[in-house]
């Protein structure tokens, strides 16, 4: 069965706004983005204990490690080259987790955060594995559900022309996250990190899609007011240099952060009502990867009699029987 999260979701109120500032840049032709990291670190001090047992992005989202659900993203994206980023203490169990990638079709590498310092640090800390390529960041306690062509358009924009894309998603407590100002003619005038008095309601999710300049963009920050490297200060420097997407999600898209106890529970209560609804399941990596065409039919065989007897396993061999 073909999948992409809330397959005949709409976004009917989506706007999409082109480059910010002037005419539309020349860049030579890029390719597709294939790599993506997952910054999985972090102290975790707001789910205290529950972090004291694993950090968060390895808690569960109803049936599922929160990890999942990120990856699914990416993974529905067309991404098979993903980077974890975590600290010392959970990155061999993110390892032990998800392996290498081989058996989705992937590639999986791993990096130790030695302490936190910032998301930008992510493009420091990565700098090897995305190389001169174009490349995609999400937080690995973010989740999005709903139809994602506007994250593929992301990704061929970027790849074809270069730039950054981040996204705007309309909340009502904007000043938890970094903010992005609008100008008259619907373009981006600026962005601020967890403003005092926010200039609009368009808060901007922890996904972000940037060229191969976004490394050298990266080491050149120097730590914001928090003592870290903000990757507020990375989008700024592409507005600053004109070359910033910025694509508005509309009320069709679900956007869920899980930083706090009670958004936890919130998307795990969100992923429930509509799994048990539907009788699909929401990130479900090895269903993405059979149905994207990552692994084959023997492929998927081997994802299911790798899992122990279980609804999750059973769910596995529905899939197969019916694809």
């Amino acid at each position: 069965m073909a999948w992409d999260w809330h397959p005949n979701a709409l976004l009917p109120h989506a706007a999409v706004f082109g480059f910010v500032g002037g005419q539309h840049p020349e860049f030579s032709p890029m390719s597709h983005p294939t790599k993506a990291i997952i910054l999985a670190g972090g102290a975790g001090t707001r789910l205290h204990p529950l972090s004291r047992i694993a950090c968060k992005q390895l808690l569960p989202v109803y049936d599922k490690p929160m990890i999942y659900y990120p990856l699914a993203t990416l993974m529905l994206g067309g991404l098979r080259e993903v980077l974890f980023i975590s600290t010392p203490k959970d990155l061999p169990m993110f390892r032990d987790l998800l392996g290498d990638g081989k058996r989705l079709g992937m590639r999986f590498e791993y990096v130790e955060q030695p302490s936190p310092a910032g998301l930008a640090q992510a493009y420091v800390l990565g700098a090897d594995f995305v190389g001169k390529d174009p490349s995609c960041l999400i937080l690995g306690d973010n989740i999005f559900y709903g139809k994602l062509d506007f994250f593929r358009a992301a990704l061929a924009q970027v790849g074809t022309h270069g730039g950054a894309c981040v996204f705007g998603y309309q909340v009502k407590d904007p000043e938890r996250y970094g903010v992005v100002e609008f100008g008259a003619d619907g373009r981006a005038i600026s962005i601020e990190e967890k403003p005092g008095q926010p200039k609009s309601h368009f808060a901007v999710p922890g996904l972000y899609v940037y060229d191969s300049d976004v490394v050298e963009i990266a080491r050149n920050l120097r730590p914001g007011a928090r003592g870290e490297l903000e990757i507020t200060d990375v989008n700024r420097e592409y507005l600053r240099r004109g070359t910033l997407h910025v694509k508005v999600l509309g009320r069709g898209m679900a956007w869920l952060d899980t930083g706090t106890q009670q958004s936890l529970l919130d998307a795990s209560n969100y992923i429930a009502a509509i799994e048990n609804r539907q009788g699909l399941k929401i990130a479900c990596l090895e269903e993405i990867a059979y149905n994207q065409g990552f692994i084959d039919r023997a492929g998927m065989e081997r994802c299911i009699a790798g899992s122990p007897r279980s609804p999750y396993r059973e769910y596995l061999e529905m899939v197969l029987k019916e694809g």
